[in-house]
């Protein structure tokens, strides 16, 4: 039992969801900080894997990202062979990104590891508990205004 965290915070589900998102991200992070990465690579490839080629700015839209940082990620995924960049042949001043074969097995393993930290942070869930987790959070997920 956490005898160091004041009950009048445990008693708020809003700081008891910020502390877990909050252990989730860093050991998600840390796990692909030891493949040179950041969450950032993994939500634009899964992006591009979920919902097909976007235009860079719809892209950054998407997963509000702000354009200039959505560049810098798109150049390093660049180089690693992952998306590809081109020129919208409907409109040459649109850049269209793409998840290349080498991108979607990168994100095979990105999503390896973010399912082995789950299965760490949820350790203390059995399966039922697990499910009614996730569609509680989907749930409050989905509710959430846009930004």
């Amino acid at each position: 039992m956490d005898e160091t965290t004041p009950p009048t915070l445990t008693a708020l589900s809003t700081y008891l969801l910020s502390r877990v998102g909050k252990a989730a991200r860093s050991r998600l992070g840390e796990q692909l900080a030891l493949r040179g990465l950041r969450l950032w690579h993994t939500a634009v490839l899964a992006a591009l894997a979920d919902f097909g080629a976007h235009a860079q700015r719809d892209l950054a839209a998407r997963l509000g990202i702000h354009a200039s940082d959505v560049v810098k990620v798109l150049d390093e995924l660049t180089a690693a062979g992952w998306v590809e960049r081109t020129r919208d042949p409907a409109d040459r001043r649109r850049v269209r990104v793409t998840l290349t074969p080498a991108g979607r097995a990168a994100l095979a393993e990105q999503e390896a590891a973010a399912r082995a930290v789950q299965e760490e942070i949820l350790a203390p869930l059995d399966a039922e508990e697990r499910a009614l987790l996730h569609d509680f959070l989907l749930r409050m997920h989905h509710e959430l205004p846009l930004r």
